[in-house]
């Protein structure tokens, strides 16, 4: 039997019938589950060579390195020669196309977002900062916007909290108390995320999305592996990054409906850190993403221990699971094995809470969503040996991979284009920082007409819309969740009334406009998950 099988399934593994991924179902997302060293790293690379095979490109962060292997040629050990054959094919070893990433620089292509497209809900939830100082934040935003200073990076960040802290008197009057005590705590937070490696993360150039949705000559989806062993030692920012990943996903990719494929499967390793100690509207803003997410051809899989680490909403939403060994040595851990078996669809001839507590090493009770899209009932599996190597690499291979890279070049080197720093730096030169606030739109642009009509009317609103939400601008200056949320919208109608008027544009506009609601939806989305 091979991996990918002509009705379009990716053959996983074998129970008393063959046990199968449909690939038409993949982008309703995942759960793989067990205990450390049951056998959650060699499902995830069996499920990652299957939909590589299949067209499909995948994001994978490497906590432990193992999953690296991929890259490499398998080898045929006889216990792989002989589970394939007890499971009904042939052995033969393969490896496919990677592309390596790291956040530092150092294990792969360095990966970078500007300041302005994480924004500042997702940046106040990185630095662990309280409402006020979130404000603040905010503020800065706001200001950086009508200023026409574009915030890049960390330095461009205390830049203009340094102009903020300048102008805090005129600021005050139109924003509130801007205290010069609450911008040291920003800064001093700032230094500490920048000991940890933010520095590196926040410039340019930008990751480009495209550059994950790819495929290699033979039509097989690149395989994208984010070395993260040493940004396990920030969980925050792990964490962090994975959730603006996935927002610009959800943002970026267009709406295709339920495609034959996903574009892309991402599996979100040590899934616990995104949902612990997360307030309910964290939780509930996750669901909805989730729940989103897949209309735009994206499946997510989350790895983690215990099903119970994943919120209800969330788990609900995960239709193809893989449960790997629990071992309940107390009560407490017999409790959580119970509630993992009941996340299963009941098989009557199985006993699940026991199994799980049975399952050997390269076993999994497995239930996938069949054609009509519901789950199977769980099965007791042997997961299919997987066909590259098995472990890490070794550093030279690792070196001759990333020079050898489709995007080598691309991303190495860091540019650092005029924005916020050099501006105020410049204004400062001239003497122009220490005068009163540069008025939010340029001085001569001439005032356009009041329009008229409701032709007149719904196109001057798609021109707002377009400015508010930044879809006319560069990728890198675009407007983000907090600069959203600050802008007219916010300051000048209700919550409520802000809904309605979202809902109506959404019925009578199309074409650009419609692009812009969109887009700004998304950004609201994502933003309100990083409020605490």
């Amino acid at each position: 039997m091979s991996d990918l099988d002509h009705d379009g399934t990716i053959f996983v593994g074998r129970s008393s019938k063959p046990e199968v991924l449909t690939l038409a179902l993949a982008n309703r997302h995942g759960l793989v589950t067990g205990a450390t060293g049951t056998g959650k790293t060699v499902t995830l690379q069996v499920l990652a060579e299957g939909l590589s095979r299949a067209g499909v490109s995948v994001f994978a962060a490497d906590v432990k390195g193992d999953l690296s292997g991929v890259s490499e040629v398998g080898e045929a050990k006889e216990a792989f020669v002989t589970r394939a054959k007890s499971l009904g094919f042939d052995y033969e070893p393969d490896q496919f196309p990677v592309v390596f990433w790291d956040l530092f620089g150092e294990q792969g292509h360095p990966i970078r977002a500007t300041i302005s497209e994480v924004g500042p809900l997702l940046l106040s939830r990185l630095m662990d900062l309280n409402d006020v100082q979130e404000g603040v934040i905010n503020i800065c935003f706001r200001v950086a916007d009508e200023q026409g200073l574009a915030i890049m990076d960390l330095k461009d960040l205390r830049a203009v909290l340094g102009f903020i802290s300048d102008h805090a008197a005129e600021l005050t009057v139109q924003y509130g108390n801007v205290s010069k005590a609450t911008i040291g705590t920003i800064q001093r937070q700032l230094l500490v995320l920048e000991n940890q490696g933010g520095s590196k993360f926040f410039g340019e150039p930008a990751l480009a999305l495209k550059d994950f949705i790819r495929t290699d000559r033979d039509g097989r989806g690149f395989i994208n592996i984010l070395a993260a062993d040493k940004l396990m030692e920030s969980p925050r920012l792990y964490a962090t990054f994975l959730l603006w990943l996935l927002s610009e996903l959800f943002e970026e990719l267009p709406e295709v409906g339920d495609p034959p494929k996903p574009k892309l499967c991402f599996f979100f390793d040590e899934a616990h850190l995104l949902f612990n100690d997360a307030p309910k509207a964290l939780l509930d803003k996750i669901e909805q993403v989730v729940r989103l997410i897949r209309s735009k051809g994206v499946g997510v899989y989350f790895v983690t221990q215990n099903p119970l680490d994943v919120p209800d909403k969330v788990l609900a939403q995960l239709g193809n699971r893989v449960q790997h060994a629990l071992r309940a040595f107390t009560p407490r851990d017999q409790k959580a094995v119970r509630a993992a078996a009941e996340t299963f669809r009941a098989n009557p001839k199985l006993d699940t809470a026991k199994v799980i507590m049975e399952l050997g090493k390269g076993e999994a009770l497995v239930s996938f969503l069949e054609g009509n899209g519901t789950p199977s009932m769980v099965e007791r599996c042997v997961i299919r040996p997987p066909s590259a190597r098995l472990g890490p690499i070794t550093p030279d291979e690792r070196k001759a991979l990333i020079a050898t890279s489709p995007v080598k070049g691309k991303y190495d080197q860091p540019i650092d284009s005029e924005s916020a720093y050099e501006v105020l730096q410049q204004r400062m030169r001239s003497g122009a920082a220490d005068g009163p606030l540069a008025p939010p739109h340029s001085p001569g642009a001439p005032e356009e007409a009041p329009p008229s009509g409701l032709g007149a009317v719904l196109g001057g609103l798609s021109d707002m819309l377009g400015g508010i939400f930044g879809t006319s601008r560069p990728r890198g200056k675009r407007l983000s969740t907090g600069q959203v949320v600050a802008r007219e919208v916010t300051r000048s109608v209700t919550n409520r009334v802000a809904g309605q008027i979202a809902a109506d544009i959404g019925k009578s506009l199309g074409g650009r406009t419609g692009s812009s609601v969109g887009r700004a939806i998304v950004r609201g989305t994502m933003g309100g998950i990083l409020r605490r």
